[in-house]
């Protein structure tokens, strides 16, 4: 699945841009005047608060960090930072970065409260009610269900408009799209559960520490199908080799990338290779010998709970050779359980692995193009989460490090309403809003409910419609690379990636904004929108465009454009009650489909 050159090359590509900065102009009709600010390697941003410095390198995990970079982490308090104040504008940036989308009560507690405090109080949060559970109590156990994937789109749509651990569900959202598994090429009975599972999976260990996620995701059920690591089995002479998919794509997709990196996260030079053909093959004889506890072929539409627990070990199947992996030697007579704890420790303590996650969760969650500075702080906060006794890989830690980050949220310049874009572009931040983000944002605005109970979302990944759906990547590497470079535009002259700009096109554009006036008036298959809140404002345009703009955007939309939604909402005559819904349906429709929304800073 990962042999071919394209997907080689732009890994490369990606792996390689993980230590550049790019901060190169970019015209206003691409990102629209974006701004980024200026910062030093350890940052500003963190007032005067004293931070907890590192004791001992020694004590973080073998090959963690060179001695120069413990120092240089020592010096900065391991990437730890408050979060900057709270004014409603930076409130609502921060809830559609970390959240599910900005509400007004959302708002109003993290000016009151604090992000600090938000944060804290999400992390704290339990779990929220098993979907896996949901979704047989809807009755999708049925074994006429069991070839197919029917279910998985209402359960996971119910779990996102209605969960109150806004802060877990946008992580398990990113990091789904980092660890890819989904029911597309997924050879198995029961695929809806085995990705529901692997949601509940993901849920769990989000926050935890990315050494345990680790295990938990190469013992996953629904990852062992979808790679083919499950029943892989040593060579028995007969032209049988261990499956070697799991293994190249825990290295190239999950971990570490293709190419090394220096101390500070730039790459290499001249280039050099993280591992080779022969690393592959090493490590995919650590991951045989696993299989599915529980699946009876007998009855394959029968019981599935097996997909809700780890794969067993099977001696007798396990590769029972030396094995060498990023250095570290196996002796052959080692236990299978023992080989993998070796291996997955081996590929963990590889210093690629900070700025790789790094990287790709600020990617996710703020920005597509991250400073140099960003990606190193953020990284250093992975390699230790700046505890009296240093952690490394914890993931909580790291997801704080991307969000309080002094880039996540910087200054914000408008032109004035005169002039539609500044004369010379700024300096960019920002990322385009996935689909799915975006549909989240409207949902959770208008508090929207199922009439039935049923959470009847279809499959929204089609052109015609969304065109992304959660747990629904037509591969597993996602419905965009993290490398991606729009082809013959201003940000590829200026060396800039746009991940989402790959699943965005003149059908996807045009599919999006039909699906948004299909459902935005009344909703759809008994998911019913109530505007009330809204309605309230329908005789104050200015208003009611304030407010949207608010938290759709955190008010980003420029003077002449917010003027250009108000004339819009204010041309439909506000007499009826079904006028004035369509003031708010157009004002909500004009803003999600405006270039300066569509790109979230």
């Amino acid at each position: 699945m990962a042999d071919s050159d394209n997907d080689m090359a732009w890994e490369a590509t990606a792996t390689a841009e993980a230590g550049q900065g790019h901060h190169p102009h970019l015209k206003h009709s691409v990102l629209g005047g974006l701004v980024l600010s200026t910062l030093s390697a350890c940052g500003g941003g963190g007032g005067d608060t004293e931070k907890p410095a590192l004791r001992d390198p020694a004590a973080l995990p073998a090959a963690c960090l060179s001695a120069g970079v413990a120092v240089a982490l020592s010096a900065c308090g391991g990437g730890v930072q408050p979060f900057e104040p709270m004014t409603e504008a930076r409130a609502a940036r921060l809830l559609n970065q970390g959240g599910l989308g900005s509400t007004p009560a959302q708002v109003t507690a993290l000016v009151r409260d604090g992000a600090d405090a938000w944060f804290s109080a999400q992390m704290a949060m339990p779990l929220s009610p098993s979907v896996w559970d949901w979704a047989r109590a809807q009755g999708y156990d049925n074994r006429l269900y069991a070839r197919g994937d029917y279910g998985l789109d209402p359960a996971l749509w119910w779990r996102l408009c209605t969960a109150q651990d806004v802060l877990r569900q946008r992580v398990v959202l990113a990091v789904s799209e980092l660890f890819v598994v989904s029911p597309l090429n997924m050879v198995a009975y029961w695929k809806q559960f085995a990705c529901l599972a692997w949601w509940e999976l993901l849920e769990q260990h989000c926050f935890g520490n990315f050494r345990d996620l680790l295990t938990h995701i190469t013992l996953s059920p629904a990852m062992g199908v979808y790679l083919s690591m499950r029943g892989s089995s040593k060579e028995d002479g007969s032209g049988r080799h261990p499956d070697e998919n799991y293994a190249r794509e825990l290295l190239q997709l999950f971990t570490i990338g293709l190419n090394t990196l220096n101390p500070d996260g730039s790459p290499t030079s001249p280039p050099r290779d993280t591992y080779d053909g022969r690393a592959v093959s090493q490590l995919a004889k650590v991951f045989t010998g696993w299989d599915v506890d529980g699946f009876n072929p007998l009855d394959p539409e029968g019981p599935f709970d097996y997909l809700r627990v780890p794969m067993e070990f099977h001696a007798d199947r396990h590769a029972n050779t030396d094995k060498s992996v990023l250095g570290v030697n196996i002796p052959g007579q080692t236990p299978g359980p023992e080989s993998m704890r070796l291996a997955l420790d081996a590929v963990f303590n590889h210093p690629n692995v900070g700025f790789f996650i790094a990287r790709q969760l600020i990617q996710r969650l703020v920005t597509s193009n991250p400073s140099k500075d960003y990606v190193w702080r953020v990284a250093m906060a992975f390699n230790s989460n700046g505890a009296p006794v240093p952690v490394r890989g914890d993931m909580g830690a790291v997801v704080r490090a991307v969000l309080a980050d002094p880039e996540a949220r910087p200054e914000i310049t408008l032109p004035p309403a005169s002039q539609p874009a500044p004369a010379q572009p700024t300096l960019t931040d920002g990322k385009l809003r996935e689909p799915v983000l975006r549909l989240l944002q409207w949902l959770r605005l208008v508090n929207v409910s199922s009439t039935d109970g049923q959470w009847r979302f279809p499959d929204l990944s089609g052109s015609d419609q969304l065109g992304q759906a959660p747990l629904r990547s037509p591969s597993v590497f996602n419905f965009f690379r993290p490398g991606y470079v729009p082809p013959n535009t201003a940000m590829a002259t200026k060396g800039l990636v746009a991940p989402e700009f790959q699943i965005t096109n003149e059908s996807s554009v045009m599919g999006y904004a039909n699906f948004l006036l299909s459902i935005m008036p009344f909703g759809a298959n008994g998911i019913l929108p109530n505007y009330d809140t809204w309605l309230a404002m329908a005789d104050q345009p200015a208003r009611l465009v304030d407010q949207l703009n608010l938290h759709l955007t955190g008010r980003v939309l420029s003077p002449i454009t917010v003027d250009t939604v108000v004339v819009g909402v204010n041309s439909i005559l506000g007499t009826s009650p079904n006028e004035r819904r369509n003031r708010v349906v157009a004002a909500f429709f004009l803003i999600m489909c405006c270039p300066e929304y569509l790109v979230q800073r």
